[in-house]
């Protein structure tokens, strides 16, 4: 118990001591290395100011295919100028080359495992982060239980490769092992809405709006084209879902 002549149980430790310990308050810093999500506001959010390796993260999203290279396309792009690959185990569209390089990929640093069944993607991805390579492994994994998570999740700690479980946004309510756990949906005028669901740290219970313009958009697309809702009149609820139909169309970034 915390008293006014003893305010906290860490006075007495030795110093080295008191640096390692985690307080539920503040956002732990991770075993392992980050990779830059490439949002400031985003990497302030997430433990150790990136996206983490040696751990499980999940993203979750309403439609795969979707957003995640929106979201992921910076941190990727990052991991292959460091010299790293990229494995993609069982994307359900095939990857879209022109579109990945726009994102600083290179068809010798890009690897697309054709799982179709879950056990497959499954052991396809256990098999990736046990052998601890070095770079990002992608794995869509609609179809899993949280006894596998955690398996995959004790094969990951300590290793080097960011591992992400892409997966749909209707298990965001069964329980899962994994460190890092983020929800995001399509926002208005290119943006994307995204939650921090679970991190080793406080609850993060605000929504961020990142500005994510596909790369290979970016240069074409004119003023009114980048917030089209402050020229189109829409219905109340509308707005949201011609976002989405404008990023479906996108899909190819």
């Amino acid at each position: 118990m915390l008293t006014s002549a003893n305010p906290s149980p860490y006075l007495d430790l030795p110093p080295s001591v008191a640096a390692a310990v985690w307080r539920g308050n503040d956002i732990a810093a991770p075993a392992g290395s980050v990779v830059a999500s490439g949002w400031s506001a985003l990497d302030a959010e997430l433990p150790g100011g990136g996206w983490p390796c040696g751990s499980l993260t999940e993203v979750l999203s309403p439609q795969p295919s979707l957003l995640e290279w929106r979201l992921l396309g910076a941190a990727l792009g990052r991991v292959a100028a460091s010299g790293g690959s990229v494995v993609l185990v069982g994307p359900p569209k095939p990857p879209y080359m022109p579109g990945l390089q726009t994102l600083g990929l290179s068809e010798r640093q890009l690897i697309w495992v054709q799982a179709d069944t879950p056990a497959q993607r499954l052991w396809v991805t256990e098999q990736l982060v046990q052998a601890d390579i070095t770079g990002a492994v992608l794995a869509w994994l609609p179809q899993v239980r949280a006894a596998q998570l955690r398996r995959l999740q004790s094969r990951l700690q300590g290793g080097r490769a960011l591992c992400i479980a892409l997966r749909p946004e209707g298990v965001r309510g069964e329980a899962s092992p994994a460190t890092l756990r983020v929800l995001a949906r399509p926002g208005p005028d290119w943006s994307l809405r995204v939650q921090v669901l679970k991190r080793r740290g406080p609850a993060h219970d605000t929504t961020l709006v990142l500005p994510a313009v596909p790369v290979s958009l970016a240069p074409i697309l004119t003023r009114r084209s980048r917030v089209p809702s402050r020229f189109v009149p829409q219905p109340t609820g509308a707005r949201h879902a011609v976002v989405r139909a404008a990023t479906a169309e996108s899909i190819r970034l």
